[in-house]
């Protein structure tokens, strides 16, 4: 399991960023989700590495 936090805020990001943010379910920011750890998540989450915090649960 892994914890993803966004900490900062996707303005002046390009499109495709935010829709991967928004892909994941994250809104504001210091929103939280929690997913299984997969290869795909994995890829989103190197796309979006500057913006969230991801912990292993």
């Amino acid at each position: 399991m892994v914890k993803v936090t966004l900490v900062k805020s996707t303005i002046g990001e390009v499109e495709s960023v935010k829709a991967t943010i928004a892909s994941l379910g994250l809104k504001k920011i210091r929103s939280e989700r929690t997913f299984e750890d997969t290869p795909a998540l994995r890829g989103k989450l190197k796309k979006v590495e500057h913006l969230v915090k991801v912990e292993n649960v």
